[in-house]
Parts: C-alpha cells; structure tokens; sequence
C-alpha cells in the first residue's frame, strides 16, 4: 500500500510539473480587434417609439476595461433616456467555438434579454443578430456597429417586424472620451 501512495504522490507531482510548463492560450486576432471599444465614450442618440419603451432623445457614457487575461472586454455605462435614468453593464467577447462575436448585456431596464446576441466583422463593420423573448413576444433584433476611424463609431438597432423586414428603432453616435 505503501508504494502505491508513494507512486501516486510521484505521478502527481510530474503531471503538475508539465502542467505548469504548460502555456496559456493566448487571446487571437478577434479579441484584440475589440481593443477598439477599450477606454471612455459618449454616445448620443435617439430611440423610436416600440412595445419596450418610448421615443426621444438618449445620452450615456460609458468606460470599458478588459478582463485580466483579455479574453472578455467588460462595459458600464450611466447616462438618461425617454424614461428616466441608464445604467447598464456589457461584456463583449469572441466565441473561439462558434467563430461569433457574442455580447452579453443587462440594465435598470424591465427587458431582459434572453439569448446571447452572435455578431461577425467586416470592412469595419460589426453585425449582431439576436433572437429573444422581450415584453412577452419572441424578437428578432439586429445591432450594427459602423466603426468611423479611431475615436468614433454609429450604431443602429432594428427589430424585424412581421413582414420580416427590419425596421430601424434606434440610432447612436459614440465618440471616444
């Protein structure tokens, strides 16, 4: 019994040792593509009238900080609405897996967002499609973010109406802070 302990405390301590001389994997190209949306903004914009809220004029600012690891990039924001008061928290990341930009996201708001929105990049473009259960319905929505160099970006949300074209229901502009 004896040798069978001692066998055993050998063998987990050379495993630990490969272990430990094993490397992290590293964050790839997709991850650090989101680098962009890493620091403050402003953003302004307007929301039209739909089932989850009313129309008007929005402000908010928002900071993002990488995770340690940079493996997910984590947003708060505060800023005032149509009905009052903002304040959310976002985090952005990449799907290694499903080769998909994903975004999970929440807010003093009553809507609740129930899938994890999937996005893909190009020509300076990012293109989020989510399908969820808001207000009691199941909603098609589509969340582009047109990067316009450096420190600016505009964005658009749309919900697919049921004719199954999507209507534009909110436009935003952010600048970097």
């Amino acid at each position: 019994m004896k040798k069978i302990l001692i066998g055993m405390v050998v063998l987990a301590v050379v495993l630990g040792t490969a272990r430990a001389e094993e490397k992290a994997p590293k964050p790839g190209p997709e991850l650090e593509r989101l680098s962009y949306f890493a620091g403050k903004w402003k953003t302004t914009g307007e929301m039209k009238p739909t089932p989850f809220g009313p129309a008007g004029k929005f402000t908010a600012k928002e900071q993002c900080q990488w995770f340690t690891g940079k493996w997910n990039l984590v947003c708060r924001s505060k800023g005032k609405g149509p009905a009052g008061p903002t304040e959310g928290l976002g985090i952005m990341g990449y799907s290694t897996e499903e080769k998909v930009y994903v975004y999970y996201g929440i807010d003093n708001g009553p809507m609740i967002m129930t899938s994890v929105p999937r996005g893909t990049f190009a020509d300076g473009t990012y293109t989020y499609d989510d399908e969820s259960k808001m207000g009691g319905q199941t909603v098609k929505s589509r969340y582009v973010i047109k990067t316009k160099g450096p420190k600016s970006y505009d964005s658009t949300w749309a919900i697919q109406g049921p004719d199954g074209q999507y209507q534009v229901v909110m436009t935003a502009t952010s600048t970097r802070d």
